[in-house]
């Protein structure tokens, strides 16, 4: 026999496999997956299925579906919105991630609310939202839609103060002025839900709102002014003016 007859014979396929495979698959007998997936390990397997598991799941385009309930999806870009604002209605197209403070400054043109910290430590953006004082820096607006807000602006009845905004000019209870709209805000909300405060009351029910200029004790006698008049105003309505009383 020849050499190169006999180096022929000797020569076999590298990637000979055995003529049986599994039914239904081209995986030839005796090769697992791993074979042929090389790196793809059972610690891959498992946290691929747990991402996919923990994924909310898409209902259509616009809406996902996180621990049962139907979200809306918003943007990217500008979205209609409509506000309740002071009693009156507003509308605006804004971007999703614009917050409270953006739209009422850049958008409506309530600019009372002022951006000093613009991360919701300082309280000179406050506004009341249905009833409770919050950060306007600190609320998308898309959030705030359906919510009854109201403003520094909206305090006053037409050209008259309002009775905390009196009381800050009485007690002089401003200097540079930039966290005093914020400040009228928190006070008239904390008298709203606390009428007749002590000193511990004050120094707690305002602790978010701060003052650079220091002008605490000026605030603290704005809000009792206040609560005095309140408590003066019930008195005479019960007593009535004469002495006699009023409740019938």
């Amino acid at each position: 026999m020849r050499d190169d007859e006999r180096n022929a014979d000797d020569q076999k396929p590298e990637d000979q496999t055995t003529e049986e495979q599994t039914p239904g698959s081209r995986m030839p007998a005796g090769q697992t997956p791993k074979e042929l997936a090389p790196g793809f390990s059972r610690r891959d397997f498992l946290k691929v299925s747990g991402i996919s598991l923990s994924v909310p799941l898409l209902v259509n385009a616009r809406t996902i579906r996180i621990a049962g309930q139907d979200v809306k999806i918003y943007g990217p870009g500008k979205v209609p919105i409509t506000l309740n604002i002071n009693q009156k209605r507003y509308t605006a197209e804004v971007e999703p991630r614009m917050t409270l403070l953006d739209t009422l400054r850049a958008d409506l043109e309530l600019t009372g609310a002022k951006r000093v910290c613009d991360r919701g430590t300082c309280g000179a953006c406050t506004v009341i939202m249905n009833d409770k004082a919050v950060y306007s820096c600190a609320v998308l607006t898309i959030e705030a839609q359906g919510k009854a807000i109201t403003t520094v602006e909206g305090l006053m009845d037409g050209d008259k103060l309002h009775p905390m905004q009196q009381a800050f000019v009485d007690n002089d209870a401003q200097q540079c002025g930039f966290c005093t709209p914020g400040f009228v805000v928190a006070c008239k909300a904390f008298l709203d839900r606390n009428p007749h405060p002590t000193l511990e009351d004050m120094k707690t029910g305002l602790g978010g709102n701060i003052c650079r200029c220091g002008t605490y004790a000026g605030i603290r006698g704005a809000v009792m002014q206040v609560a005095k008049g309140t408590a003066a105003a019930q008195t005479t309505s019960l007593i009535g003016p004469e002495g006699g009383r009023n409740d019938g």
